[in-house]
């Protein structure tokens, strides 16, 4: 039987008058979301490695909807984009006085650097690698043609496994090993401080939104992602291998300024934003 408006009309009418209701049928368990505690610290890594980063970058990246971005960014994040460009919204004033209390205690705590025990913080973060090069201001105007791009990912990780805080005691053996990473969730669940505990490995804070305050961040990030800049990968295993090759180029007197430097640069990004009050 073939249907007609008539009979749509006849079939609207009647389930009318039996007032047949529009609403969804009651679902098992808490509805399906994208926005995770997860999925908000990977778009945080993601806009802060690049700031011009698109939706459709993200989208490829992460594996979630547009709708699910936007929440992300602009609820849980708080960000908002200006010139092509993610940027950060104001800090509240918590969010600074925070910065501040864990600034001024971290340079108590380590005397502002004079102390040998600041050489006991061993610093931990991760960082994106594209297969594509980023789009400068003038490739992500609104006027481009937009085209599908190929976006892979693959993750280099290092983790602070047993054999790495094995070697660390084997250089010093009476060294105390203090943790700096962010507060990622990955970095502060339960197992992860257990763990931890276990190793006799202590876990330094952070305060939320300040990537500033990591040294990864202002110095070790900066000096490699310098030498993959303007470079075009074609394959993960690529961008892999090109990371490797920029470690393994980095003169040695790059290094040696790193680690005699590192904690003592740390603490000074620590005295300008206690100095800044936040």
């Amino acid at each position: 039987m073939e249907l007609n408006r008539e009979h749509f009309c006849a079939i609207i009418y009647y389930n009318f008058q039996r007032q047949l209701s529009l609403s969804d049928d009651p679902r098992v368990g808490a509805p399906k979301t994208a926005v995770t505690q997860g999925n908000v610290d990977a778009v945080r890594k993601l806009i802060i490695e690049d700031r011009h980063v698109t939706y459709r970058e993200i989208e490829a990246s992460l594996k979630i909807s547009k709708t699910s971005i936007q929440k992300n960014l602009h609820e849980e994040l708080g960000v908002r984009k200006l010139v092509s460009r993610w940027i950060p919204y104001l800090l509240t004033e918590e969010q600074k006085a925070a910065r501040v209390n864990w600034c001024q205690k971290t340079l108590d705590r380590f005397n502002s650097g004079i102390l040998k025990n600041v050489y006991s913080i061993v610093s931990g973060d991760e960082s994106w690698i594209y297969c594509y090069e980023p789009e400068n201001k003038r490739q992500s105007a609104p006027t481009k043609v937009i085209r599908s791009r190929r976006v892979s990912k693959k993750m280099v990780a290092t983790f602070v496994s047993k054999a790495i805080i094995t070697e660390l005691r084997k250089i010093n053996p009476e060294r105390r090993i203090i943790l700096h990473q962010d507060n990622a969730s990955s970095h502060t669940v339960q197992k992860t401080r257990q763990y931890l505990t276990k190793e006799n490995v202590e876990l330094l804070d952070h305060p939320p939104y300040s990537p500033d305050l990591s040294p990864n961040d202002f110095f070790t990030f900066q000096k490699i992602k310098n030498r993959l800049r303007r470079q075009r990968f074609q394959s993960p295993e690529e961008a892999v291998d090109a990371f490797k090759n920029a470690v393994l180029d980095l003169p040695a007197n790059e290094w040696n300024k790193c680690f005699e430097n590192c904690q003592h640069l740390h603490l000074l990004e620590i005295r300008k934003c206690n100095s800044a009050r936040g």
